[in-house]
């Protein structure tokens, strides 16, 4: 049996990763962590400082701002650590990168299988498609969401920018008169009402446009993925930054 720790666990993920544990039965909850604790069958602590529980797998469903401490706990525990939260800042990234360097830590910017198989088909066919046809990206998320673009658009964007040899940039929106450069990877977000999340990548050539998109009706896909990521990172022991490339043997 793993056991995990789940912070975030009053959240919206965190109850949708409750709703689903039953078709994991070599996974259980045994303790959360959240700043707003709601009665639940775990005990629920406040701050990761107050963690007196013995677990196997860290998962992190809160917030960006929750990492140091999360990192903090498990530098103490030597546990994997399983990052599902967007929203990092670029110092925040190299903070995960540094502590990989001693401790397995699993961050994915988005854990359905869906949109890492796109992500896995877009380092084959960006370089490929690249000369004759323009890039843009369209993400599409519910009004509540903070970070923009997601860090799932990001994913994407990185993924196509790293497969293709020219030098590439990312513009953000578009607004004013200027014409589009090739070297532009145009990335555009759209918030409103309880879209889960939708991304699109285009490919725009001359006569034809190839599109590649993803759209997530329930979050329930986001919690198999992350439960996924903990069933791996439970048999692992060497420290590391993994990913769902790792979990899905792509």
């Amino acid at each position: 049996m793993v056991k995990i720790l789940l912070s975030g666990c009053c959240g919206k993920m965190g109850n949708v990763i409750q709703s689903i544990m039953s078709e994991f039965p070599s996974l259980k909850i045994v303790a959360g962590i959240d700043k707003f604790p709601k009665e639940s069958e775990f005990k629920i602590f406040k701050n990761t400082e107050d963690v007196n529980i013995d677990y196997d797998v860290l998962l992190d469903f809160s917030r960006a701002d929750a990492l140091k401490d999360l990192l903090a706990l498990t530098a103490s525990t030597k546990k994997p650590l399983v990052l599902c939260s967007t929203g990092y800042t670029d110092e925040d990234l190299k903070l995960i990168e540094d502590s990989s360097k001693t401790l397995p830590i699993f961050k994915s910017a988005n854990m359905s299988l869906g949109i890492n198989l796109i992500n896995s088909l877009l380092r084959k066919i960006s370089p490929l498609l690249y000369p004759n046809y323009d890039i843009e990206i369209i993400e599409k998320h519910h009004n509540q969401k903070v970070d923009s673009p997601s860090g799932t658009a990001l994913l994407l964007a990185d993924t196509i920018k790293e497969s293709i040899a020219d030098a590439t940039y990312y513009v953000h929106g578009r607004n004013g008169q200027k014409k589009r450069e090739k070297a532009e990877i145009g990335i555009h977000a759209v918030r409103g009402g309880s879209i889960v999340g939708d991304h699109e990548v285009i490919f725009a050539g001359s006569g034809e446009v190839i599109e590649l998109s993803h759209k997530a009706i329930s979050r329930e896909v986001f919690a198999v993925g992350a439960l996924k990521a903990c069933t791996f990172m439970a048999n692992v022991t060497e420290a590391g930054l993994y990913n769902m490339d790792d979990v899905l043997g792509i």
